[in-house]
């Protein structure tokens, strides 16, 4: 049983209010933890479901710390980065690994730098702590290529690596990463300066697919070291789906998809990652290449006499989750372009939103809106939630985590997923006004996703004529796989590959 976590050092308590544009998607996991992305990374490839305890910000190892020392816990004693600090952060370690046969722990950032030291040391005394025999520091270096002089240069990584011992911190494997493949012998020149054996380094040039990695650490021969090291049985692997998925992603297919996101976080290509490797592994499984492409959302509204023409090169339509008004009327419009002319729509959390305004713009309510949006609007169709206001500006307050959704017989949702409740991840603090429930059917939608107790509306999907409109106010990207797609994905993409041939 592997378990994994992630040190990181800003300041922040959790990922909830950075920037997506700079730092890419806030993940969420299963306990309602607003996280860096890599977690969403950890969690496609290995295949759990992580808790916030795998989310280790110093905000929130500063904040526990200041709690202990306004109530007295220390005694009086003087609070100081170590031993306090480090002390909390090898309490949290410690506690994540629990009921786990490894535990891999990434501490974010460069060695060296003054905002992670803390993290450094506090791993070092780890290692005293439970003993050299039962952990590996894996070193993470880089490798330059010089085109000029075509020669790869091992002096980078030699210095990391001597800032690392400066520390008290001996590697015992290098993962050396190039753009190229570098040759063999630069394992035995790192091998020589760094103390640490050839067969405990690793070459990772750029891989075509982020998922042949651990093929690569395999081929390496590794993985054979790291059992060694920590005395692990070395079993055989079973990874037969994982090396054919790896296959699929290096294979041009005859048929090409395209999908057009509307988003307005655009100068981040991760700012939406889960969403396009759940299409990505989507369009594998069903042997369509798949071409994304992004759709400024502001552009798309401020050309509203074009806005359908925009579209138009388009065989399906995503419309991910976001906050703020910037954009919004641009999502909007695709929704209702999706409407009208029965292209496939997906819509994620701030997509369900857009598309119920859509109809319900579509049906005569022009100035139906959400409060978000419009605070004054006569249509408010989407609405704060009541343990919601006062709350719009806070971090960590909103609807997030796990929550259960029912789907009726008969509907798209049920098809889908071939199951009659579903579990899904939430983040967001608007729903669906229920005193408008009752008009969906004039509409032309259905609500078929409801809470438990049916007071919040999960999915909507049209009760027209249509290829594929599906909207969830979770976000079902966090559960997607790259070697089992997630269902709604996977209707989408087929729903996308119909109508494809429907035009041709």
């Amino acid at each position: 049983k592997v378990n994994i976590q992630k040190c990181d050092q800003y300041l922040n308590v959790d990922a909830g209010t950075l920037n997506p544009g700079e730092h890419g998607e806030c993940f969420v996991t299963r306990d309602g933890a607003e996280t860096d992305l890599d977690l969403g990374h950890y969690e496609r490839f290995l295949d759990i479901e992580l808790t916030q305890s795998s989310s280790l910000m110093t905000g929130r190892v500063m904040r526990k710390v200041i709690e202990a020392e306004r109530s007295g816990k220390y005694l009086g004693k003087t609070v100081q980065l170590i031993p306090h600090v480090t002390d909390a952060i090898q309490e949290e370690i410690e506690a994540c690994s629990k009921g786990f046969d490894v535990h891999i722990v990434e501490v974010g950032g460069t060695v060296g730098d003054y905002e992670g030291l803390h993290f450094i040391e506090a791993i070092r005394e780890l290692s005293h702590k439970i003993g050299r025999e039962k952990c590996i520091f894996v070193h993470v270096v880089y490798v330059p290529y010089l085109g000029t002089s075509k020669e790869f240069k091992s002096k980078p990584a030699q210095n990391a690596v001597k800032d690392l011992r400066n520390l008290g911190i001996v590697p015992d494997i290098l993962l050396a990463r190039s753009e190229l493949r570098a040759p063999d012998n630069i394992k035995s020149k790192l091998a020589l300066f760094s103390g640490v054996p050839e067969r405990g380094i690793a070459l990772l040039p750029n891989a075509s697919s982020i998922y042949q990695v651990p093929l690569t650490f395999e081929k390496e021969g590794i993985l054979s070291y790291i059992c060694e090291r920590l005395q692990l049985p070395r079993r055989p692997l079973r990874h037969s789906l994982w090396k054919e998925m790896v296959k699929r992603t290096g294979v041009t297919y005859e048929k090409t998809i395209s999908v057009g996101v509307v988003a307005k976080y655009l100068n981040n290509q991760d700012t939406y990652l889960s969403v396009f490797e759940a299409l990505r592994s989507a369009a594998m499984w069903q042997e369509v290449n798949l071409h994304l492409e992004w759709v400024d959302a502001e552009k798309l509204d401020a050309r509203s006499s074009s806005a359908n023409k925009l579209l138009s090169d388009f065989d399906g339509i995503v419309v991910p989750g976001g906050f703020g008004k910037r954009g919004i009327e641009g999502k909007i419009k695709a929704a209702r372009y999706c409407l009208d002319e029965k292209v496939p729509y997906l819509g994620l959390c701030l997509g369900m939103q857009v598309a119920l305004i859509a109809a319900a713009r579509r049906a005569g309510l022009s100035k139906a809106n959400s409060v978000e949006f419009d605070p004054d609007s006569p249509h408010p169709v989407i609405h704060t939630m009541s343990d919601q206001k006062g709350k719009e500006n806070t971090g960590g307050t909103m609807r997030l985590g796990e929550y259960p959704c029912l789907l009726p017989a008969g509907s798209m949702a049920r098809e889908l997923y071939g199951k009659a409740s579903v579990m899904e991840r939430h983040r967001h603090r608007y729903e669906a006004n229920n005193a408008y429930r009752d008009k969906y059917e004039s509409w032309g939608l259905r609500a078929s996703g409801l809470s438990p107790d049916g007071q919040l509306v999960e999915i909507i999907e049209t009760l027209e004529k249509h290829p594929f409109m599906v909207a969830s106010q979770f976000h079902p990207e966090f559960l997607s796989r790259p070697n089992r797609p997630h269902s709604l994905f996977a209707g989408f993409i087929a729903a996308c590959k119909h109508q494809q041939n429907k035009l041709a």
